[in-house]
């Protein structure tokens, strides 16, 4: 019995609610999904390769073992997602306008990935690769970098994070002079 997936490819998806009819199995590859809504759905064992999600809602999406290969997410509502579930292998995707509170990034390899003006409150980094990275003008309020990689990471116009030099390598990592007084938060000093 063959256990492959259909292969479904340049298709678009527009307005469609995959909520109440999930979305079917298979090896997506240069497909658009425009504002669909996955919240709450299952895409797990799912393969996006190349695909764009535009104004989607993909809240706590269950994404069991799925694939993401150069997969960019624009204005998309991501709260609360376990990228961490995700097959990290190929593991690749940027974001730009989207919404990723209480999503977790754990221990995943997100070298050179871009997030572009994004609202990531409370994202949780830990252990994560974030060589190269680039933090562009993104809320990091309250968000985890513990153990992380963050060499070369560009934090130059990200705002309200905070994170210990000393629990992660930052070395040749980019910082504003105001976003630096992120990385003296722990030492409740004073700076005038």
């Amino acid at each position: 019995m063959s256990m492959s997936n259909p292969f479904i490819s340049d298709q678009t998806f527009k307005g469609i609610d995959f909520t109440s009819k999930p979305l079917s199995k298979g090896d997506y590859e240069n497909c658009i999904f425009d504002s669909c809504t996955f919240s709450k759905g299952d895409i797990s064992n799912i393969a996006f390769m190349e695909c764009v999600f535009t104004d989607c809602d993909l809240s706590n999406v269950n994404l069991k073992n799925t694939t993401f290969k150069e997969t960019l997410f624009k204005r998309c509502k991501l709260l609360g997602i376990r990228f961490d579930h995700c097959n990290d292998f190929l593991l690749s995707f940027n974001f730009h306008d989207c919404t990723l509170d209480l999503s977790s990034f754990y221990t995943l390899k997100l070298k050179n990935t871009t997030f572009n003006n994004c609202k990531m409150i409370s994202v949780d980094f830990t252990e994560a690769d974030l060589t190269q990275t680039k933090f562009d003008s993104c809320n990091l309020e309250g968000a985890v970098f513990e153990h992380c990689n963050l060499e070369k990471a560009d934090f130059q116009t990200a705002f309200n994070f905070t994170l210990d030099p000393e629990r992660n390598k930052i070395a040749k990592a980019k910082f504003s002079k105001e976003g630096a007084l992120g990385l003296l938060k722990k030492y409740n000093i004073q700076i005038s």
